[in-house]
């Protein structure tokens, strides 16, 4: 019931299809996280699902991002304590610091999400199914790869305890399972 409302939200605050998947692929990495790490994977992915909820609104005003969306989901009854903490979290130029095991991993799989995406992007297909985790490993190391996917935020995983490979894998593995949501 939660992620049926969460997702009515996205809906009606992102009008960016390539912004919905986004956060429809952190959804699945967080929970595919939460597994691993035995947590909870509804949260986890609510958390990974709404987390850029208020991105359009905020464009040029990262000091907010993050806590537009936790005004909006109190509003709304969604998300515990621990969920809103790591939404707010996931931003830190904002300000708010990361003190839950589910706000670090969703520093980390915030940006493995576009990394995974942009080496789906240069097949000609255009499909997750192609990618694999050696190549992965070679464009992470390649920093004008999607540069937009901060290589330091990624390797934050290993705060808890899940080496950078596993993570990657993890990652992959898990957009793959939605990639008909995501179109690749």
């Amino acid at each position: 019931m939660e992620r049926t409302r969460a997702l009515e939200l996205v809906r009606e605050n992102v009008s960016q299809e390539n912004l919905v998947r986004h956060m429809l692929a952190t959804e699945a990495i967080m929970k595919a996280l939460a597994v691993r790490l035995n947590a909870d994977p509804e949260r986890w992915g609510l958390a990974g699902l709404v987390h850029d909820l208020d991105v359009e609104e905020t464009t040029g005003r990262p000091e907010v991002h993050g806590r537009e969306t936790v005004s909006r989901l109190r509003a709304a009854g969604l998300g515990d304590e621990e969920v809103l903490g790591a939404v707010a979290s996931h931003n830190p130029a904002n300000g708010t610091v990361i003190e839950s095991d589910m706000g670090r991993a969703l520093f980390a799989a915030d940006p493995l999400t576009g990394l995974i995406t942009a080496a789906a992007l240069i097949h000609p297909e255009k499909k997750l199914e192609l990618v694999k985790l050696k190549s992965l490993k070679k464009r992470y190391k390649e920093p004008a790869f999607a540069r937009g996917a901060r290589r330091e935020d990624i390797a934050t995983i290993e705060q808890l305890g899940l080496g950078l490979e596993e993570f990657l894998q993890l990652g992959l593995d898990a957009m793959q399972a939605v990639s008909g949501d995501l179109g690749l």
